[in-house]
């Protein structure tokens, strides 16, 4: 109870009503220790019905506020968000089992992006276009969208909301969030949050930004739902194979930030000591549980032995275990089921000739922490080639630079990717040559910040999200022509005079 006893003062700080964690029909469990920690309220169809309503009115409202004074209110959220820093980062810690640095990390990716769209509030420009009719003046501008519907996964409870909150509100749009059922209490909290700055800001209209907590049902509706026009949704590749049919059924807008096989290389020139840290962090990090996780690790051969014995060293001497407790640098699987994939995921590893170091389970009861584990491998066959939400480094030697990069292209996602080298040419060569959205020069494959835009290719889905111009996504495009002459010219030199 104490776990428990602490997330109710955390929530009684942020000002979350009580009766929505306490007398609800869901639980709520810690990875830390998988007791439960609370009881919520789900969303039933009659109430997703009436907030999708809600929404859409507030959608009608805003859109008419200009974006200036629509990114006062993203200030106001992020000054509410710098307030409850610290309890919300410890949440997060609570609820999905990071370690406090990183759920500090993600709060301050919500206030970042916060500022980001505070700026970009007065920057949403459209085009002037040269025309070919004389008298004639065409112009590209960009209008609100519509309800926008934020589908979120466990791995970052809040920073996946804030990154399409902040950009879809400045943009005009009203937002209705549907978190995953593992982290209901970090969801009720930053709603919390942003009504407060609601109030603060003085007009929002109700219904601007909602929340529905539930199963897949609640996601289902903002799929299937006409009123809503854009749903961005993060989850596995199975989850967007189900989700993007159904939109483009009803020619909706997808966000779809989907799995991730992540691939680094470790050319001969790299720097080996920032090399051992990239991929370090890029492979145990969260436990090894985000899409950017540096899962397929390619070493050249004059090079392997070396390094891959002191991967071996830092793999043997990192801190695994209970966040709260101790200055650990790797927490929980989010659950039973994690646990269960990692070890069908080894299984097959060593059936397919890998060797394998770590992977075994510490502790027991209804928690489960697990040793990242570095599998050796023969080549990139059977699990490499699938993506498994664990901390599962698979190790393979590489001897020429173009055989790789065809090698690290061959697997179906394409999200993030790396290479360690201080050659130049070789690291123009790999960011020409990978297929994947992000791709990165000496630092590893995770970490991206928002000013750069978020997402992947083939199987990752497609979707950016964050920064750069990913504002126009949650907009739609007008191409406007002015005549102010007397004359009617056609445009191709088409001619129709009427007798």
């Amino acid at each position: 109870m104490v776990i428990a006893d602490e997330v109710g003062r955390l929530l009684d700080r942020i000002e979350v009503d009580r009766a929505l964690w306490t007398d609800g029909s869901m639980p709520s469990t810690t990875p830390l220790t998988g007791e439960q920690i609370a009881m919520v309220q789900v969303a039933d169809a009659a109430a997703i019905d009436e907030a999708l309503g809600k929404a859409a009115a507030a959608f009608r409202a805003w859109r008419n506020v200009p974006a200036p004074r629509r990114g006062e209110l993203v200030r106001l959220l992020g000054e509410e968000l710098r307030a409850s820093k610290d309890d919300l980062a410890r949440l997060v810690t609570i609820e999905a089992g990071k370690v406090p640095s990183e759920g500090a990390g993600e709060v301050q990716e919500m206030i970042d992006i916060c500022d980001f769209a505070v700026g970009l509030s007065r920057q949403l420009y459209g085009l002037t276009i040269a025309t070919e009719r004389p008298g004639h003046r065409m112009m590209e501008v960009w209008h609100p969208l519509g309800v926008v519907g934020v589908i979120s996964a466990f791995n970052f409870p809040v920073a996946v909301w804030a990154w399409n909150a902040a950009i879809a509100l400045v943009c005009g749009n009203s937002v209705v969030w549907k978190p995953s059922e593992k982290t209901p209490l970090t969801a009720l909290a930053v709603q919390a949050i942003f009504d407060r700055a609601a109030a603060r800001f003085g007009d929002a209209p109700q219904g601007l930004a909602q929340l529905l907590i539930g199963g897949p049902e609640a996601g289902e509706a903002l799929v299937d739902d006409r009123r809503v026009a854009l749903v961005s949704a993060t989850g596995s590749t199975r989850m967007g194979r189900s989700v993007a049919p159904r939109l483009a059924a009803r020619f909706a807008r997808a966000i779809l930030e989907l799995g991730g096989n992540n691939g680094a290389i470790v050319a001969p020139s790299a720097d080996l000591d920032l090399a051992l840290r990239g991929v370090a962090f890029g492979a145990m990090g969260t436990a090894g549980q985000r899409c950017t996780t540096t899962r397929r690790l390619f070493v050249h051969d004059s090079i392997y032995e070396g390094f891959v014995a002191r991967l071996k060293a830092a793999y043997g001497s990192v801190a695994v275990g209970n966040p709260l407790e101790s200055a650990v640098l790797v927490g929980p699987l989010i659950d039973r089921a994690a646990f269960e994939m990692m070890q069908q995921a080894l299984a097959a590893a060593k059936a397919a000739g890998g060797v394998i170091l770590g992977g075994e389970r510490i502790g027991e009861g209804a928690s489960f922490y697990v040793k990242p584990a570095l599998v050796e491998m023969p080549g990139q066959v059977g699990p490499v080639l699938e993506e498994t939400f664990a901390p599962i480094l698979y190790v393979m030697r590489y001897y020429d630079l173009d055989a790789v990069m065809a090698q690290h292209n061959d697997v179906a996602a394409g999200l993030s990717s790396a290479i360690f080298t201080t050659d130049v040419r070789e690291a123009e060569r790999f960011l020409a040559a990978s297929d994947c959205g992000i791709a990165n020069v000496n630092l590893g494959t995770s970490g991206a910040e928002i000013g750069g835009a978020f997402g992947g290719e083939k199987e990752t889905g497609g979707g950016r999200e964050s920064g750069s111009d990913s504002w126009r996504q949650y907009m739609r495009r007008a191409t406007n022509t002015v005549n102010y002459s007397d004359a009617l010219p056609l445009a191709q030199g088409v001619s129709f005079d009427l007798p």
